[in-house]
């Protein structure tokens, strides 16, 4: 998902099972794909019955499918009566597996039924495990593809090739009053769209042309700010920054005036019990000072309380300002990175495992058995070239791709070192293009990735903007790790409790301190300064609105002018223009082509050992044929059992040392009877080994 972010990606498929539907959903609203300019589509047929209150203020376009319909008198009349027993009281939370369920029970009931009506049938026994099928399941079978019936999830009906046909879709949006159907879909028609059902508006929300607010904004950077200007200006030309072109599009779309006045003291506003009333723009909100406010005002249950809000404008969460993590200096053992633990130990076993099995099967190849002396015609002994010591240095050699003066003779034996080169061939390739990765990408390491584990670095100081709304976050937590940090912001109060965003910023820059505040001003502190940088994702989600005193008549059209700038993108542009292009914004923009290279595991190099295994596999079986074939042949030349050779050859074989392989003949035999006994007894790998033999007697 930070992927998606970072490629500013904006239509977004969600496809997965419902179990983990919502943390999904959580997690993209943390990394913060779920803003006003993200389009998302979820699949899952049980989209209503997750908790989706979370998104409903998020401005994002949330849409999804539906196949039961929770206001259908069917389906709130079977959970009704079957509430207790399902544990279940709310429609719209019946998802769509017990209901087909439901569905098909009630479905081969009536089919059943129809059956017994027709034909008198009677169920008979069958057994499970039995090929024998019921004499009238055909016609069960035709009686269900025929039958039609209203269930839980709408028309059950069936073609001819006994898929469902004729069934119903609803397309659903999550809007600020919860999960609002918007159209119809069937396989039979195009997709209907509803027409939303506007209420009338009174005279007074349609009459804002040529009203004059009186608009409290605060000198807040990016939000409110004094044009850098040498000419004298009054009035409104005075100000400029994202909340003021948010006012001047609302004013050309509504039609009103406008006039603002800052807020010297720059205190938003909360309940102030010694006072017994409200405090700073939302104080004058309430008294009827001021019609609206904007600012970077946060929209939180307790002010709403007091004052209304349009629909967030911006949606944002709490993060982590804090200095940008240093680059480790290389380790001494760098060389290691590009293979996980697992994979060196792993490879390590490969070249102990392939070594003894090459040596193995060198004992076992007869063709690795050769004359020492080619000068003599008729050896007594025969010597084999991988030992122990040279079947770990051929692989070795072979690993480190430098080779060896060791070459395989035997098919079995060659067939395994194909193997093996191959292996090595993959795994030295993968070894050199990720060291090269890890040698020219940086690895930067953080103290902390996240609020736990700030919360445990005693060393790290860390505070919010004292009665802001991100430190009543963390007094209204009932959350353990939020309720400790809290604890220690009070009792550090003087060292940790900045009186602004700005003062925040600085002790982030002087100390080793950590700054908790909105990610919109973290974003927009990052672009202009370099050392500093966001740490960890969202710890919640809200959003600034434009604050007006309760029950005021404008905020519906207020709502739906704001509603068409988030649609339009005209909100994202103004963002962009005042966070990455005016006042230094863009300073410290990065290229983000290099990402952080990984360790290969098994998951990537696991093929390659499989190959190696099978390679291996096979030529053990091969070389144990020809160790058949070669006692075969040599029991009917030598005429001795087959038995009594194989047993021979075996019993040198598993004394596993290096002493030469003496060469077995019956006394008396010549060179013709071994041509003779040779013949039809071809050796598999394409030649006969023809031995001349002479008797004593005729030196």
């Amino acid at each position: 998902m930070r992927e998606i972010k970072d490629e500013e990606i904006e239509n977004i498929l969600i496809d997965c099972s419902i179990h983990i539907l919502e943390e999904v959903l959580k997690q993209a609203q943390q990394v913060g794909i779920m803003s006003e300019k993200n389009r998302i589509i979820v699949t899952s047929l049980d989209l209503q019955t997750i908790d989706l209150e979370p998104y409903q203020y998020s401005g994002v376009n949330f849409t999804g499918v539906r196949l039961i319909d929770p206001e259908s008198p069917l389906v709130t009349s079977v959970v009704e009566m079957h509430k207790y027993e399902w544990g279940l009281d709310d429609p719209s939370k019946l998802r769509v597996e017990p209901a087909l369920m439901y569905d098909a029970v009630q479905l081969f009931a009536r089919a059943f039924k129809r059956l017994r009506d027709t034909i008198k049938a009677n169920v008979k026994t069958l057994p499970c495990d039995g090929t024998v099928s019921w004499e009238h399941g055909f016609s069960l079978n035709n009686f269900m593809r025929v039958s039609e019936m209203e269930g839980l999830t709408g028309l059950i009906k069936f073609d001819t090739a006994g898929f469902r046909s004729n069934f119903q879709l609803d397309i659903v949006r999550v809007t600020e009053n919860g999960l609002k159907k918007i159209g119809i879909w069937n396989s039979t028609n195009d997709v209907e769209w509803l027409l939303e059902a506007r209420p009338q508006k009174s005279e007074e929300e349609l009459s804002l042309q040529n009203k004059t607010f009186l608009i409290l904004i605060a000198i807040n950077h990016p939000y409110g700010m004094l044009k850098q200007s040498a000419d004298m200006m009054t009035g409104n030309d005075r100000y400029e920054g994202f909340g003021i072109d948010i006012i001047q599009e609302l004013s050309k779309m509504l039609g009103f005036n406008y006039t603002f006045e800052v807020q010297r003291d720059n205190v938003y506003g909360s309940y102030s019990k010694k006072l017994n009333k409200w405090t700073g723009m939302l104080g004058k909100i309430i008294a009827g000072e001021a019609d609206l406010a904007i600012t970077d005002l946060t929209i939180t249950a307790e002010r709403e309380g007091a004052v209304d809000f349009t629909m967030p404008f911006m949606n944002l969460g709490i993060s982590i300002l804090y200095r940008k993590p240093t680059k480790t200096p290389p380790s001494l053992f760098s060389f290691l990175s590009p293979f996980s633990t697992g994979v060196w130990w792993y490879l390590i076993g490969a070249y102990i495992f392939v070594s003894v099995v090459l040596f193995i099967i060198g004992r076992i190849c007869p063709a690795e058995w050769n004359n020492p002396y080619p000068c003599i015609e008729e050896p007594e002994v025969l010597e084999n070239q991988f030992t122990f010591k040279n079947s770990l240095w051929f692989t070795i050699g072979s690993l480190m791709q430098q080779g060896s003066e060791i070459a395989p003779i035997g098919f079995s034996t060659r067939m395994m070192a194909t193997s093996w080169w191959f292996f090595c061939l993959i795994i030295a390739n993968c070894y050199t293009a990720n060291l090269a990765a890890f040698l020219t990408v940086e690895t930067i390491v953080s103290p902390f990735s996240n609020v736990e584990e700030l919360a445990r670095k005693k060393a790290i100081k860390y505070g919010a903007k004292i009665g802001g709304s991100t430190f009543m976050f963390f007094q209204d937590s009932n959350y353990s790790t939020y309720k400790e940090m809290y604890k220690y912001m009070t009792e550090n109060a003087a060292d940790v409790l900045p009186s602004n965003n700005d003062a925040g910023l600085t002790k982030v820059l002087r100390e080793d301190y950590a700054f908790l505040m909105e990610s919109s001003s973290i974003e927009y502190i990052t672009e202009r300064y370099c050392n500093v940088t966001q740490i960890g994702g969202l710890l919640d989600a809200k959003g600034y609105g434009i604050a007006m005193k309760k029950g005021s008549p404008y905020r519906h059209p207020l709502n739906t002018a704001v509603l068409k700038m988030q649609q339009s993108g005209l909100i994202t542009e103004l963002k962009k223009k005042w966070w990455t292009q005016k006042r230094g914004g863009g300073t410290c923009r990065e290229d983000g082509g290099q990402s952080a290279a990984e360790e290969l595991d098994l998951d990537n190099v696991g093929g390659v050992f499989l190959v190696l295994t099978v390679g291996v596999a096979a030529s053990f079986f091969y070389t144990v044929f020809e160790l058949i074939w070669e006692v075969g042949c040599t029991s009917l030349r030598e005429d001795v059992s087959f038995k009594e050779e194989l047993m021979a050859e075996l019993k040198f074989i598993i004394k596993c040392d290096n002493s030469p392989k003496p060469v077995r003949r019956r006394k008396g035999s010549s060179n013709r009877s071994g041509e003779d006994s040779t013949r039809g007894c071809t050796p598999p790998y394409g030649f006969i080994p023809v031995i001349k033999t002479s008797n004593s007697d005729d030196k």
